[in-house]
């Protein structure tokens, strides 16, 4: 099996447990909608970095930086960002709005590090980063749906399908997806255009959501499903 075939939790989920899930019936195929948005999550450079390093040299510039998993992202984020843009479909990016520890207790004491990023890292990275038109999101939670008129905004515009992309895999992302999926909306997740400061966590995230809430299969084969929209 070559590394196109394979999924990001190969190797990861024990085949015992993989076997309980098919014989569950869990993992069926769905097909993506006639109308697609296109969601680039918290894309910024607190949770990139400005430069292709090692997670742990890019962490010494914004704390909560994954450094080159991310840059590997951001490629394939441009390359579906470019196919949505061509054809005039929605993009929208939730992204993380500052946030101050008096306002948000729960973060500021679970996850201190997300309340201390310089200003330029709430910038969206350059290479992925909004036009004049499209619709930025702030949000102060991890789904892009919870307290954001995100699902208003799908709605009005008639979308049945969303592309998820951004970070983090086991958080914002997954928290949208889920909720997304509540919401009646078909999900598909390119899972090279997703990220996470922990490739196990990333993995098993993806595994739970293909089970359960999404499509998760690489950039090209999404492409290719949306080819015919």
């Amino acid at each position: 099996m070559g590394d196109a075939d394979m999924n990001p939790w190969d190797g990861i989920i024990p085949e015992a447990e993989l076997d309980i899930y098919r014989e569950a019936g869990f993992g069926g195929a769905q097909a993506l909608g006639k109308r697609p948005a296109l969601l680039i999550i918290d894309v910024q450079y607190r949770t990139v970095g400005s430069r292709r390093v090692p997670i742990r040299e890019s962490m010494k510039e914004f704390r909560t930086s994954c450094g080159e998993i991310a840059w590997a992202a951001v490629d394939q984020i441009a390359v579906l960002l470019a196919h949505f843009r061509a054809r005039k479909w929605p993009v929208i990016y939730p992204y993380v709005a500052p946030k101050i520890a008096s306002d948000f207790a729960r973060i500021s004491e679970k996850s201190p590090g997300l309340m201390s990023s310089s200003p330029r890292g709430y910038d969206f990275v350059a290479e992925v980063a909004p036009a004049q038109d499209e619709l930025t999101l702030p949000k102060r939670h991890p789904s892009a749906f919870f307290g954001t008129p995100l699902a208003s905004y799908l709605i009005d515009l008639g979308v049945d399908t969303l592309v998820v992309t951004g970070c983090a895999t086991s958080g914002c992302v997954r928290g949208t997806v889920v909720d997304g999926f509540s919401y009646n909306f078909r999900i598909a997740v390119p899972h090279d255009a997703v990220f996470d400061r922990s490739q196990v966590s990333h993995a098993v995230n993806l595994f739970d959501m293909a089970s359960k809430y999404a499509e998760v299969q690489p950039t090209q084969s999404i492409l290719a499903s949306l080819k015919g929209k």
